[in-house]
């Protein structure tokens, strides 16, 4: 069952590359449309306002809009936020006088044919009291000024709302449903407790991933050295079979996993469709039911209950699957039902925990197989992992006119709300709701070089404080931290966690070992040497080693 296990878990870790970098988003996706200076009546700061309506005196769907950098400011209260009648424009782009007499409506327009400043001079001076402008596409855009208008006295709120948003509203008024509108702007925390919660998820998981694989390594090693210490000639002659199971990362599947990982990520966004987050939802739920698998038995065969241990030691052979412990065969029905549950429910709002446990489970489980053999390896694929995240999220803007990183994530054109492989809480004190979340790649990666150094520490039998893993956790944890400081000073802006975390991660990890003297052995053998004390070597055999 060890190479299907491998090659499952193998291929999540290449599709969780993939969002490494979709991190700590806060549920609500900006961007800029140009890059424009502040001056004098365009000097808003861009604020999330909220869209809740009545329709046909009846509580309606609210929506998220964004206001402008012009206009007048709008109310932080609900309380303190009238109710105004909603009309469209005739013409629908606004960009002439509309037909129809306004006396203090709301005024929805579409985007395109004319400046924002021009619509929204035009519908104050029709009369309107606010003015909704409609984007052709599902995200939302900062409305700016352009370098060279003069004409910015606007005195009504201007408020961009995403496509999906605008066609509900136009549908309804064209269904001539009486349709109002009530506009308000809710600050929003500095930092919610959630954050707070998922920092402690992801330094909580890569911790315990990284003791499990070094008890893991020093068990084989005390194995070796008692099998080394009775074995024959021809049994040194063989070939080290302790580490079945595990796969070493060399430098070239570091590069190659890159650029597979990038190749499948513009596959997928010339082709999101629904079919494909399905297909990504299947993939996560075959790897979360090999990961909750893996650690529940872990978990029970160190329970000191006799039935655990020896279901756990007892073996069967089932098809296709080969050995499988009958502890493994006992648990597998309940992993397959929670993913399952989890499918099949995973748009209710509850359904963010059983995301989480499978995310989590599958996250441990990669950390236990898959492993960084040095420091050169970790040092590869960290910087290689660093690059894909820029270019893919700020770089590929130049190629495809948006960041493909962030259009994949979202699963824009999927039908589905984004894309299972992250870690995601609820906002808790957040009056715009969402969820506070971190991609996957973001904790497994750099987890891969900290479990390294927490396994070297335990065979060089280096305290704590004289080792590297409480060095590298403390670099990760702050390198997160710094990503949620961004986060914030971004207005809500996706950071990809990465180009903070690699170089404190990386940077701790090379200045120390340099400055003790231990980087030509980190980065090359990766373990310190251990001589057999009842192992007589050859002059000849001392100088291979």
């Amino acid at each position: 069952m060890d190479s299907e296990r491998i090659l499952v878990v193998l291929c999540i870790l290449v599709i969780t590359l993939l969002f490494c970098s979709r991190s700590v988003l806060a549920g609500d996706i900006v961007h800029e449309d140009d890059i424009a200076p502040k001056k004098p009546g365009c000097e808003n700061s861009f604020v999330l306002v909220k869209v809740h309506t009545l329709i046909d005196n009846v509580e309606g769907k609210e929506f998220v809009g964004v206001g402008a950098r012009f206009g007048t400011t709008m109310a932080s209260k609900e309380k303190h936020a009238n109710h105004s009648k909603l009309v469209l424009s005739d013409p629908p782009d606004c960009c002439s006088p509309p037909k129809n007499k306004l006396t203090g409506e709301v005024i929805l327009v579409h985007r395109g044919n004319c400046t924002f400043t021009t619509k929204a001079n035009i519908a104050e001076t029709a009369g309107a009291s606010a003015i909704l402008i409609v984007n052709y596409k599902k995200e939302l855009y900062k409305m700016v000024c352009e370098a060279n208008e003069t004409d910015l006295q606007i005195q009504i709120p201007a408020v961009m709302l995403p496509q999906d948003a605008g066609s509900i509203l136009e549908d309804s008024l064209n269904g001539n449903s009486s349709v109002a509108v009530q506009l308000y702007s809710p600050q929003r925390p500095l930092v919610d407790i959630a954050e707070v919660f998922l920092w402690l998820m992801a330094v909580g998981t890569i911790l315990c991933a990284s003791y499990w694989s070094a008890w893991s390594a020093r068990g084989a090693a005390i194995e070796q050295d008692k099998l080394l210490k009775d074995a024959s000639d021809d049994y040194l002659n063989m070939e080290d079979t302790s580490a079945t199971g595990v796969v070493d990362i060399n430098t070239t599947s570091a590069v190659l996993f890159v650029v597979i990982a990038s190749c499948f990520l513009v596959m997928l966004y010339k082709l999101m469709s629904y079919a494909f987050v399905e297909l990504l939802v299947v993939l996560f739920c075959i790897g979360g039911v090999e990961g909750l698998q893996t650690c529940l038995v872990a978990l029970l065969s160190r329970i000191s209950f006799r039935w655990f241990k020896r279901a756990g030691e007892s073996f069967i052979k089932v098809p296709f699957f080969g050995a499988v412990s009958h502890l493994t065969l006992a648990v597998s029905p309940f992993c397959i039902a929670f993913a399952v549950i989890w499918a099949v429910f995973r748009r209710v709002s509850f359904a963010w925990i059983g995301q989480d446990i499978l995310g989590i489970a599958l996250i441990v489980t990669v950390l236990q197989i898959v492993r960084v053999p040095n420091l050169k390896v970790g040092t590869v694929l960290l910087s290689c992992a660093f690059l894909y995240d820029i270019f893919w999220v700020f770089v590929s803007k130049s190629f495809f006119s948006e960041s493909v990183m962030i259009v994949v994530a979202r699963g824009d054109n999927s039908g589905e709300d984004g894309i299972p492989m992250l870690l995601k809480i609820p906002r808790m004190f957040d009056p715009w709701g969402g969820y506070s979340i971190i991609g996957f790649g973001d904790i497994l990666l750099p987890g891969l070089i900290i479990a390294f150094t927490l396994r070297y520490d335990w065979l060089s039998k280096k305290s704590l404080r004289a080792g590297y893993f409480l060095w590298a956790m403390m670099a990760y944890g702050l390198g997160l931290l710094i990503t949620y400081v961004a986060l914030n000073l971004m207005d809500g802006h996706g950071q990809p966690a990465l180009l903070y975390i690699v170089p404190f991660t990386l940077g701790t990890l090379l200045t120390l070992a340099k400055q003790r003297g231990d980087l030509d052995i980190l980065w090359g053998r990766g373990e310190p040497e251990r001589i057999c004390p009842h192992i007589h070597l050859q002059p000849s055999q001392r100088e291979s080693i």
